[in-house]
């Protein structure tokens, strides 16, 4: 995963941010789950190409 200039995403210098493309989270799905601190969450594509995250 790279890594994207801080000021490209409005980020101190100090803590660059991992880029990860979408399209590698929901493999050909609209939906994937997630898993955060033993909570499941989904992240959904609309069909405008918005992404929603909803737990």
């Amino acid at each position: 995963m790279p890594a994207v200039a801080a000021s490209a995403l409005n980020e101190p210098a100090d803590h660059p941010v991992t880029l990860v493309e979408s399209t590698e989270l929901l493999r050909g799905n609209k939906t994937v789950g997630i898993l955060h601190n033993g909570s499941l969450y989904r992240l959904q594509a609309t069909k405008l190409g918005k992404l929603i995250l909803t737990k």
